[in-house]
């Protein structure tokens, strides 16, 4: 068998259909495309949507975008720990000595000294406040985040990021 002799196999390759060509064969006269308006004169231009804002238009140029699923801690430093006195400290007790926001995720960092057992439950922990809160012979407990474990509900609406 030489390079001239190959061909595709039998069925493969079928004819494009040439419409328009006249009533003799399929697709003559409207050709496929109906009878009258727009879409039958091939005046629509790509992109168009009936005088809707395109989309391309409607996207934000260059500008990025925001995480619908982004998880935003509160941070609370050591010293704020220190300062504050509790033995326990909880989502719940900061909340009540207003050091945080209602239903807010902690996150605890390592900033400042911590000189005396602290029992610590919060959402996350910076490394160096892990290590500096079981130094001083306290212990370290992660809570589960509220939305499990996983992707956070969407924040925003219908409009947001478009």
């Amino acid at each position: 068998m030489r390079i001239d002799e190959l061909k595709p196999a039998p069925g493969s390759r079928r004819a494009r259909r040439r419409v328009g060509r006249g009533t003799a064969g399929k697709g003559g006269k409207t050709a496929g495309r109906g009878t009258k308006g727009q879409k039958a004169r091939n005046t629509v231009a790509p992109g168009f949507e009936g005088g809707q804002m395109p989309m391309k238009q409607r996207v934000p140029k260059l500008r990025g975008f925001n995480n619908p699923f982004r998880v935003e801690y509160q941070g609370i430093n050591l010293d704020v720990l220190e300062e504050t006195g509790l033995d326990d400290v909880s989502p719940e007790t900061l909340h009540a000595h207003g050091l945080t926001h209602k239903g807010a995720l902690i996150k605890i960092l390592g900033r400042g000294e911590l000189t005396r057992k602290v029992t610590v439950k919060a959402h996350a922990f910076s490394r160096s406040a892990e290590a500096a809160i079981t130094a001083a012979g306290g212990t370290v407990e992660v809570l589960a985040p509220p939305f499990g474990h996983g992707r956070p509900p969407a924040k925003g609406n219908q409009f947001t990021n478009r």
